[in-house]
């Protein structure tokens, strides 16, 4: 979809759903700056997807 698309698809919707997709904007965007953990876990984050354990191991924080 090219910029002018997607600009006028924006401008049609209503400004409560034009400020969640600003808001999911920015969090990704804060998302990339975090910085890298070490020794932590391979994967997606568990707290936020749910997963609890490892190889079959209940883990905790």
């Amino acid at each position: 979809m090219s910029p002018e698309e997607e600009a006028a698809r924006r401008a049609a919707l209503p400004d409560v759903a034009r400020r969640a997709l600003e808001e999911a904007e920015a969090r990704k965007k804060a998302e990339m700056n975090m910085p890298v953990e070490l020794g932590g876990r391979d994967g997606p984050e568990p707290v936020r997807y749910g997963d609890w354990e490892l190889k079959g191991i209940a883990i905790d924080f």
